[in-house]
């Protein structure tokens, strides 16, 4: 059965009239369920872009947040209030943790809602650290296994101390195919070369594409290289916290492998 990923959020508009591009990311996967992948930074700007998509609020069958950064989960509780009926969240059980960044001042980076509104809202979490498949196809990878570099930022804020934050709930979607697998990842925290592996452990299939913010960003020459020498993906989806000089990068590097994401982007695998 073939794959069909939208675009909702991203931060380039794309090329279709009426849609909204945001810091932040959005996809709606359809296999044989529809799962929306994360809901950007803002509720206005998912709804409208969904609208424009043709894709009703009422049709999500389940909800995969990557991890629980602002960019990403800034949306959720206009969709829940979109919504009739309750709406399954699957997520890390560190979701709820306090987050925060030093610059450009001390401020708020995680979840802006806290779980009991949202449940009042029609949340039912579903909070895991393990791998597990919660619709036929659909996976959760689960906490990523790190044997090489990441991408963390930001502190947490326990018992009023700050500490370095791993970004633990960090996590990507994967959808099974006959020959391989497709692997979303919203900002690619635990670092992109580690999912990848991860996936492909999981699964023991090669990954077929890779969409998602890669978290590149001002990389070092030598990690947007080992990113290209490594990285065993046949199809390379890259966008919101790549970076537009590291997609530069791949794309001179790998060539047409490497496409960018924007708004009302399709992708059938």
């Amino acid at each position: 059965m073939r794959v069909t990923i939208t675009i909702v959020v991203e931060n380039h508009s794309g090329f279709k009239k009426g849609l909204y591009g945001a810091h932040g990311f959005s996809a709606l996967v359809e296999h044989k369920a529809k799962v929306l992948v994360d809901t950007g930074v803002d509720g206005e700007v998912l709804l409208k872009n969904m609208t424009e998509l043709g894709i009703s609020p009422e049709d999500i069958d389940y909800l995969f947040l990557t991890h629980s950064h602002y960019d990403h989960t800034g949306g959720l509780k206009s969709l829940l209030e979109a919504r009739r009926g309750r709406l399954k969240i699957i997520a890390h059980p560190a979701v709820f943790s306090k987050r925060v960044a030093l610059k450009p001042h001390l401020r708020d980076i995680g979840i802006p809602f806290s779980r009991e509104e949202l449940e009042s809202l029609g949340a039912d979490f579903i909070l895991s650290n393990d791998p597990f498949q919660f619709a036929e196809g659909i996976w959760s990878s689960g906490e990523i296994e790190r044997s090489t570099w990441d991408r963390a930022v930001g502190y947490l804020l326990k018992d009023g101390k700050l500490i370095r934050d791993p970004v633990k709930d960090d996590m990507a979607l994967i959808i099974d195919g006959k020959d391989g697998i497709t692997v979303i990842t919203g900002c690619g925290h635990s670092g992109i070369l580690n999912i990848a592996r991860h996936a492909q452990k999981l699964m023991s299939k090669p990954v077929k594409a890779l969409i998602g913010g890669f978290h590149l960003a001002s990389a070092k020459e030598d990690i947007l290289e080992d990113v290209v020498q490594n990285l065993k993906a046949e199809k390379l989806y890259a966008g919101h916290c790549t970076g537009v000089e590291s997609f530069s990068y791949l794309r001179c590097k790998l060539g047409k492998k490497v496409e960018p994401l924007h708004v009302g982007k399709i992708i059938e695998l």
